[in-house]
């Protein structure tokens, strides 16, 4: 039994040590040009709808389609910066813009 107990403890210590190893390779430049771009962009699109909300414009359901559709593209955005040393490259960027685009033009419609 103690056997057992011990082999336990010595796989979760291994898979922590692998996770932190994990993690201190990932770098996250929050500050990279083209990640401050979508972000802000990101950040402004949020504004727009509570607006848009506020204003009786927007039902709360479709709000909460547009959160949604920005959530996964700001997720987007840390996998890919997460794939290239916390940067996102020039076509990924015009990518998310793409995808932004699509969400801006839902708003104020």
């Amino acid at each position: 039994m103690h056997n057992v107990t011990f082999r336990i403890a010595a796989v979760a210590v291994l898979a922590l040590s692998f996770a932190g190893t994990a993690s201190a390779q990932t770098s996250w430049d929050a500050t990279h040009p083209r990640r401050a771009e979508v972000n802000h962009r990101l950040a402004n699109q949020d504004r727009r709808i509570h607006q848009e909300v506020r204003e009786g414009e927007m039902s709360h359901a479709e709000a909460a389609r547009l959160h949604s559709d920005d959530r996964q593209i700001r997720q987007e955005e840390r996998d890919m910066a997460t794939q290239n040393s916390g940067h996102i490259a020039r076509r990924e960027d015009y990518v998310l813009n793409q995808q932004e685009n699509h969400v801006s033009r839902q708003i104020g419609q």
